[in-house]
């Protein structure tokens, strides 16, 4: 048990941690080049590093707080939730990549588990296309089905949005969506790009 929440903490450090540093060194490049020749949008880049690494901070302490909490304090502490995932699309819009976001079928309350993993999926992905992608647009579809949830992130970028295909990133959505009995593929595109689809049953946690 206690081996398991540790691993639980581990990965959501990982998911916390490694979306903000992207957001951060995609927009400290940014800054760097533009601060001589466009110093207002320069700003905004140091605007987005201040914001992310604000809300980092808050995540982190919060992250840092479950490991003294009793289960019932645990119970009610906020957690990142699908219902605030049009602020994570912004934030990685903000960071340099254009995002499309498309809900498909009727928006249905998710058991706490499911709704968690979906949303760490979603930003690990962008989390990946935004730092290997290179150029590119992704697209996030959320399907709302009878008996599941399907998530699909897809980008049409010339890198390859998995990295070095063995990193943590990867490895930590195959482990929430087999801890869910869901079922996930990745890899690459025909036409170009990375694509990323989980299926997450609700009966896993109904």
């Amino acid at each position: 048990m206690v081996a398991e929440e540790r691993q639980r903490i581990a990965r959501e450090l990982h998911d916390v941690v490694a979306h903000a540093i992207s957001v951060i060194v995609v927009q400290a490049r940014g800054g760097r080049r533009l601060l001589d020749t466009e110093p207002a949008e320069a700003r905004g880049a140091f605007d987005t590093i201040e914001g992310t690494g604000q809300q980092v901070l808050g995540e982190m302490r919060r992250l840092l707080g479950l490991l003294r909490e009793s289960e019932d304090q645990l119970a009610l502490a906020p957690q990142p939730s699908l219902v605030r995932i049009d602020d994570l699309v912004e934030q990685v819009r903000d960071a340099g990549l254009p995002v499309e976001l498309a809900i498909e079928g009727e928006p249905t309350e998710l058991p706490p588990g499911i709704d968690l993993s979906a949303y760490r999926i979603v930003q690990e992905a962008l989390t990946n296309a935004l730092k290997h992608a290179g150029p590119a647009t992704a697209r996030v579809t959320l399907r709302y089905g009878e008996d599941s949830l399907e998530l699909e992130i897809a980008d049409d970028g010339s890198g390859s949005a998995a990295g070095n295909g063995g990193g943590h990133g990867l490895v930590g959505i195959k482990e929430r969506v087999a801890m869910l009995g869901g079922e996930v593929e990745a890899g690459g595109r025909v036409a170009g790009g990375y694509t990323v689809r989980a299926r997450l049953p609700y009966a896993s946690e109904r």
